[in-house]
């Protein structure tokens, strides 16, 4: 069902948490494409449809919010992309996901060539799990992710990896809106869902001083709506 004036207003005021910090981006998804079988979100956000999915359409504005899913010929998760800058930040959203998907909050700095395309941090949401990861010093530092895709990781490869990530069992309805909250301060990375803290870790690639992208990372298929980033920086 859409959204009412009156639904958005109960969001703002309660849903929403109030923060401090410089506003950098609103959007509560509250308009249709022109063209329903293109890509037009709107409010400077792109897609990774044309380069991973032969421009087939995979994020759709439909009942007052952002719906992502991969296309079947797609050969990449669906990235949907904002290019702010920030060091410290807090990112809100309302997401919904079901059995077997997964919402990622990605940081990047595309200027950072240490890295695989810009990977600094991410959040990745399951049903049943969250994970953080420092991806600059772990698995997206270029040498490591070379070593990895050509099957040559070593043991002390994996044992860093492995320090570089941190897993939190989590039970959330699936198919369900619920609240996030994702921040960055300093080395350490936090996250809460529908008001509590889930979990946070600290490692210092999280405290990359030149952050410039967010990406929605959907591996198959999620809602998104009323997305809130605040730098705190």
């Amino acid at each position: 069902m859409k959204k009412t004036l009156s639904n958005v207003a109960i969001l703002l005021t309660t849903a929403v948490p109030t923060l401090a910090g410089e506003k950098l981006l609103e959007d509560h998804f509250e308009r249709n494409e022109q063209d329903e079988s293109r890509e037009q979100l709107g409010n400077d956000w792109s897609t990774n449809s044309k380069a991973r999915a032969a421009g087939n359409k995979q994020v759709d504005l439909a009942d007052g919010a952002m719906h992502i899913y991969r296309h079947k010929v797609a050969d990449h998760g669906v990235s949907v992309v904002h290019d702010l800058s920030f060091k410290d930040v807090t990112i809100t959203m309302r997401f919904k996901i079901g059995s077997g998907n997964e919402l990622g909050i990605n940081i990047a700095d595309m200027n950072e060539k240490s890295v695989h395309a810009g990977h600094l941090c991410v959040a990745k949401i399951r049903p049943n799990k969250v994970m953080l990861a420092d991806l600059k010093t772990g698995r997206m530092k270029k040498e490591i992710r070379e070593r990895s895709k050509a099957k040559q990781l070593s043991a002390d490869d994996r044992k860093l990896i492995k320090s570089k990530e941190k897993s939190i069992d989590v039970n959330l309805s699936k198919n369900t809106w619920h609240d996030l909250k994702v921040q960055i301060k300093g080395e350490t990375l936090t996250v809460s869902i529908d008001g509590q803290t889930i979990g946070d870790f600290q490692s210092p690639g999280i405290g990359h001083p030149t952050k410039s992208r967010l990406r929605l990372a959907v591996a198959k298929e999620a809602w998104v709506d009323d997305v809130i980033v605040i730098r705190e920086d």
